[in-house]
């Protein structure tokens, strides 16, 4: 008997989940860096996090 899977399509969902979740995380913690900090660091994490549930919603498709 001869399994053949092919786990292909699901490592890019995978990971861009997994990296959303990251990117989610440093929003949360941005409340204990300096203002001069989360105002550098929210702008870029927004901008990815938007990058990565688009790729996710173009995979769905």
């Amino acid at each position: 008997m001869e399994f053949n899977f092919d786990f292909q399509p699901v490592y890019p969902h995978h990971d861009l989940l997994i990296e959303l979740g990251s990117v989610e995380m440093a929003m949360e913690y941005l409340e204990q860096r300096s203002e001069d900090e989360r105002q550098a660091m929210r702008p870029r994490l927004l901008s990815r996090m938007s990058r990565l549930r688009d790729e996710l919603q173009r995979l769905a498709v």
